[in-house]
């Protein structure tokens, strides 16, 4: 009789898809779709640079995840969620893992360079080198690293709009960078809230690791949430939506201000968890009315 109690073995596909983290680049090529729609208000929208833009984008993405996972395959082995990723369970060696996000990172920089611009591809080498040799390496040292790593979390959209032939030297592209870095700290904070454990497991000085009560992580949440509120309505105070976006924005800023207050006066894994998912309920919204908004 078969044992089905036995875990189903990994195929090498499985492992790609571990290494690369595709899913989770799934946020990252549709902050960049956004970036580039948003740019080409003036603009018919050309479909094969924007759809070759995020693929180059999901590859550089691709790229670094696998890279940040050969450079912490000590730390995951030690966490309970990563310890089967590919790299820290053995099953892929750490050159294999190199060699893998250098092509994935190479083809995306070109086809950025290509299809896109020059700038992009630059904006993309610079989310790349930031996460990979600044955030991933400041991760085992200090709880600032998550401030930090909100910057290349944030440039995406940048990827996309100068790809669509903006330029960074207005205010309009950086309220959308600005919109994406400070919605990724209360965001992260739930998380880090969540799995506080596996990281003290890996010496990760993360916020709820060192803030064992947790005071100061709710009350970060808060304040990022709070900031978030006058950050969401730049892209209607610079003319690029309309009314109905920046009402609407208000109203999502609020309701994740409230689970953020909720989980700073009583941390319990429910209220961190509400956060999280109201996170990323809020951002995809968010988005969405933007676009439809666009002026």
């Amino acid at each position: 009789m078969t044992d089905l109690t036995l875990p189903r073995a990994h195929t090498k596909l499985d492992d790609l898809v571990l290494l690369t983290k595709i899913r989770l680049n799934a946020l990252v090529v549709a902050t960049t779709a956004g970036g580039y729609y948003m740019a080409s208000a003036s603009h018919a929208i050309d479909p094969a640079s924007i759809v070759s833009t995020c693929m180059g984008t999901a590859l550089v993405a691709s790229g670094a995840a696998a890279l940040n996972q050969v450079h912490e395959r000590d730390l995951d082995r030690l966490m309970n969620r990563t310890k089967e990723r590919p790299v820290a369970g053995g099953r892929m060696g750490p050159g294999e893992g190199t060699a893998i996000a250098g092509i994935l990172s190479l083809a995306g920089l070109i086809i950025l360079y290509v299809a896109g611009s020059p700038m992009a591809a630059l904006v993309a080498l610079a989310t790349l080198l930031s996460y990979v040799w600044i955030y991933t390496p400041l991760k085992r040292h200090t709880s600032l690293a998550t401030v930090v790593g909100a910057v290349p979390g944030a440039l995406p959209p940048l990827i996309g709009w100068v790809a669509a032939g903006g330029t960074l030297a207005n205010a309009a592209p950086w309220s959308l960078f600005l919109l994406m870095f400070v919605w990724q700290l209360p965001h992260f904070l739930a998380i880090a809230w969540l799995y506080r454990e596996d990281y003290a497991r890996a010496g990760l000085p993360m916020l709820p690791v060192v803030d064992k009560q947790g005071v100061l992580t709710g009350r970060q949440a808060a304040l990022w949430a709070a900031t978030l509120l006058p950050i969401s309505e730049l892209p209607f105070l610079l003319g690029m939506t309309s009314a109905t976006y920046g009402i609407a924005a208000l109203v999502l800023g609020i309701g994740l201000l409230v689970l953020a207050v909720r989980f700073m006066f009583d941390r319990s894994t429910d209220h961190a968890r509400r956060l999280f998912f109201g996170s990323i309920t809020y951002l995809p919204l968010l988005w969405i009315l933007m676009g439809v908004g666009r002026r």
